[in-house]
């Protein structure tokens, strides 16, 4: 099996709306691993999914027998997809010496 990485404040993933109903423990965790990262609860959900699509072999060769679309550049930004948020820099108060 696979070692799963997650890059640190690398939230830059194309997102998708997602309705689920989790466990309290993995909603726990999930929200330790934001934490421990630095990245948005979308991005890890997303990485940990990805992790766990390929590595499962049945549904990696029956995704391969029909012929999908192989999952290249999954982390990477699409054209026409959402910007990355960053904060706005910090601006001096009127009156601040910068």
């Amino acid at each position: 099996m696979g070692k799963l990485k997650i890059e640190k404040g690398a939230s830059k993933v194309r997102r998708e709306p997602l309705k689920v109903t989790i466990d309290g423990s993995v909603a726990d965790d999930l929200k330790l691993m934001c934490d421990w990262s630095e990245n948005d609860l979308s991005y890890v959900v997303n990485l940990l999914l990805d992790f766990a699509i390929t590595q499962s072999e049945d549904f990696q060769k029956y995704k391969t027998e029909r012929g999908a679309a192989p999952a290249t550049a999954r982390n990477e930004p699409r054209p026409g997809s959402d910007p990355v948020r960053r904060p706005a820099p910090a601006q001096p108060e009127k009156g601040a010496i910068a």
